[in-house]
Order: structure tokens, then C-alpha cells, then sequence
């Protein structure tokens, strides 16, 4: 972790610092008075490199090709023309929003470009596609930090959720990533492996925990599941209540455990880029339906200044409840890492 953090300071400049203090102070002046004024640009961004991908997870548009939104692979050209406008702000780049980046024949060179302009990098996958000449590549790229789905230590655990896919495949990917790691003598990328902790696997964690540690990845996180419907129960709603989003209420019912305070960080820390250069105000926002702007036709700073976003924020700090996207939320709620 410490390496990891070191890591993420090393690629701060001036600039960048001075926008975190503009979004902090913005943040907590609309905390505080009211208002959605914002005084800074995003520190964050995830970017879709495509929604494609070889699983079919069952709570996810990729997985259950239920996309209401064109599907494709983002050009390289936009996203060069994204971080030229971006760089001088954005502190962190996540490559991923839904779909699996490796399936995105030049997802490593969208890692280089980020690379060049001193941009922390992530990306989450599958694992599938390490093969030791990808796993070589990652590292060669520059990736900063690299999240690895693994929801099961045996492959009738893990198919359960991971539906098509080859544990055995995953944890390859993983030594083939770490031997290269190693063999190249580069402190990138942070390893991590993500448990998604539904009822089915829940009793791996400890599991999970040890593999991580026998194969030498930095970190092992949990993470709790989005259901999509939840409210009369489901069975992938885990017993352990740390790890469930939601809650059975006296009626018998199911609800979300969130309190949808009429106020939101990500409105003004981050934001989402689709594959054909939308921009969304939050990842919750699966089919884009929230679009503020296009960034084939609109510079970033545009699209975030603009009154279609304003009014957005605005609806957050007044009635977040109402927001489709948001009635599913699990800000706070989200990550336990061990």
C-alpha cells in the first residue's frame, strides 16, 4: 500500500493539487450554504475502453448483453484528445466502466498514452486474457494499478457468479502477471485481488485471503454486490450483513441501506466517459441515460461547466431519491479491504 501511495503522490504537479483544493473547498461551501457551485474540475475519471465482454455475470449489462445504449470500443484519437484536456487536473484514470478493457486491442496503449501525461492508471478485469505475453505487456505499459475479479476459490463457487468463466484461467493470469512484475524488477502494478461477496461465495473469504497471500498480490479487497432486484429478496444477497447492501425491513420487504442524503461527492470529484465519448456523471449510470454532453463535438471543461450539469447537481442536493441512478447507490458502503 505504501508503495502504492508513494506511487500516486509521485504524479501530482502544482496544478493538479491546486484543482484538489478547489474541489474540496467547492465541496464543502455546498455542504455547508447550500448551492451547487463547483470551483475546480475532476480529480477522477473512469473511462470505458469497451463494452464487450466474454463473461456473463448475472447482475451486469456486459454479462447479460442488456445494454439500452450502442455498444462498441472507444477510438484512440478520442481518448487522445480526452487526456490532452484532461492532464493538467485528473489525478487518477480508472480504464473501466463496464466490459472487459483487455478485450480492447489497443487497451494497452490507452495505459501508455495515460502514462505520458503523469496520470495514475487502473484498470479492473476478468483476468482471462494473461496470458504471459499480455501479463509482460501490462507490466512494459506502465499500468499503476490492476484489480483482478476473483469471486470464488473453486470453479463451482466462482462460475456461480462468474458465469463462462475459468478460475484456473485467473489465477495464471495473476502468477503470469506477478512473475513479470518481478522479472522486470518494476513496482507496477499493484495487484489486487476483489472478492464480490454474494451468498454463494461468502464462505471463501478466509479462502480467498490465504490464496491471495500464497500468490503474492499486494492487496485482497471485498466489495459488496449491486442486485438489481432486490426489493422481495435474492439469493444473491449474502447472510452477512457488513457485506449486503440492502436490509429486510419489519414488512418483509428489502431496501438499500443508504440513506440518500441529498448530497453527493462524486458529483464533484469524478466522473464517467463511455467508449464513443459520453460523459456521465456517475458509474451507477449503466445505459447513460444521464448524458451531459458528447466529447466528440464539446471540450471536457464545456461539458462539466455546463447548465445541463449544474442543473444535475442540483437535483442531487435537492431530492437525491428521486434520481434513478441513485436509488441503487452504495456510496459508503462499498469496499472492505484486508
Amino acid at each position: 500500500m505504501l508503495k502504492d501511495n508513494f506511487n500516486f503522490i509521485s504524479k501530482l504537479s502544482s496544478s493538479k493539487i491546486l484543482n484538489w483544493i478547489r474541489v474540496l473547498a467547492s465541496y464543502f461551501i455546498t455542504r455547508i450554504f447550500g448551492g451547487s457551485h463547483h470551483g475546480g474540475l475532476p480529480l477522477s475519471l473512469s473511462i470505458e475502453p469497451t463494452t464487450a465482454c466474454n463473461l456473463r455475470c448475472p447482475e451486469c449489462p456486459s454479462g447479460l448483453r442488456s445494454f439500452q445504449r450502442p455498444t462498441g470500443k472507444m477510438d484512440l484519437k478520442l481518448l487522445e484528445k480526452i487526456l490532452g484536456e484532461v492532464k493538467s487536473h485528473c489525478t487518477y484514470i480508472n480504464f473501466y466502466f463496464q466490459g472487459e478493457p483487455y478485450l480492447h486491442p489497443q487497451f494497452l496503449d490507452m495505459v501508455q498514452l495515460c502514462g505520458t501525461h503523469k496520470i495514475y492508471s487502473a484498470t479492473s478485469t476478468n483476468a482471462h486474457f494473461l496470458d504471459s505475453e499480455k501479463a509482460k505487456a501490462t507490466v512494459e505499459s506502465g499500468l499503476d494499478r490492476l484489480i483482478i475479479s476473483i469471486d470464488g476459490t473453486d470453479q463451482s463457487t466462482y462460475e456461480s457468479y462468474r458465469k463462462e468463466g475459468d478460475l484456473s484461467k485467473v489465477i495464471d493470469g495473476t502468477k503470469n502477471i506477478l512473475h513479470w512484475k518481478k522479472e522486470l524488477q518494476s513496482k507496477t502494478p499493484h495487484v489486487i485481488f476483489q472478492f464480490l461477496v454474494v451468498k454463494p461465495n461468502e464462505h471463501q473469504m478466509e479462502d480467498v485471503k490465504k490464496l491471495g497471500k500464497e500468490l503474492g498480490v499486494d492487496e485482497v479487497r471485498f466489495k459488496t454486490a449491486q442486485i438489481y432486484d432486490f426489493e422481495n429478496g435474492n439469493e444473491l444477497i449474502p447472510d452477512q450483513d457488513q457485506f449486503s447492501r440492502y436490509r429486510k425491513t419489519k414488512l418483509g420487504k428489502w431496501e438499500i441501506k443508504n440513506p440518500l442524503d441529498d448530497h453527493c461527492w462524486r458529483m464533484w470529484s469524478g466522473a464517467v466517459i463511455t467508449w464513443d465519448g459520453r460523459v456521465v456523471p456517475c458509474c451507477f449510470d449503466k445505459d447513460a441515460k444521464h448524458s451531459m454532453g458528447s466529447l466528440q463535438t464539446e471540450s471536457f471543461s464545456s461539458i462539466w461547466k455546463n447548465a445541463h450539469y449544474r442543473k444535475f447537481r442540483a437535483s442531487i442536493l435537492k431530492s437525491r431519491s428521486e434520481i434513478d441512478m441513485c436509488k441503487n447507490c452504495s456510496e459508503g458502503t462499498t469496499v472492505w479491504a484486508n
